[in-house]
């Protein structure tokens, strides 16, 4: 009995660790414990220059996204978090600052765009300049890094 009882501790323990890191992570400005830059810039990488955060996190778009609205929630957002802010984002010289923009999502909070596409991490791109999930088929729509001068068309 003594050993269930700690074995279900254990369990509701991580189930807590884990409900937490999820606000964290969902929290604006942002990313697990790491503060997010609200600057958008541009970096080499092996797909060409695309966009990253102003820490150098990989940003990408989801084309099941409407223009200028995110339909990433839940199990999604949770494998994709959106680049929040809270207030207007800032763009770095090699970015068309024209194109960044807001989207308030469900829940209230903002949510950075360019080119009218909301903008996502990948969960698993854990260091700057990591590109783990280019093209990738999931949640229902393809995930895709974008360039700074071509951003995706609907």
């Amino acid at each position: 009995m003594r050993t269930s009882l700690t074995a279900l501790t254990v369990l509701v323990l991580l189930a807590f660790a884990g409900a937490t890191a999820g606000l964290a992570m969902a929290s604006p400005g942002h990313i697990g414990t790491t503060q997010v830059s609200s600057t958008v810039t541009a970096r080499s990488s092996a797909y060409g220059r695309i966009l990253f955060d102003g820490n150098g996190r990989a940003l990408y778009a989801f084309t099941r996204d409407p223009r200028s609205r995110s339909v990433c929630s839940g199990a999604c957002a949770a494998v994709w978090p959106p680049f929040l802010v809270s207030s207007r984002p800032k763009p770095a010289a090699d970015v068309v600052g024209r194109l960044i923009g807001t989207t308030r999502r469900a829940d209230g909070k903002l949510q950075v765009t360019y080119g009218g596409r909301a903008l996502y991490y990948y969960v698993n791109d854990r260091k700057p300049g990591q590109v783990l999930c280019q093209n990738v088929r999931e949640f229902g729509g393809l995930w895709l890094v974008l360039r700074p001068s071509r951003p995706l068309r609907r």
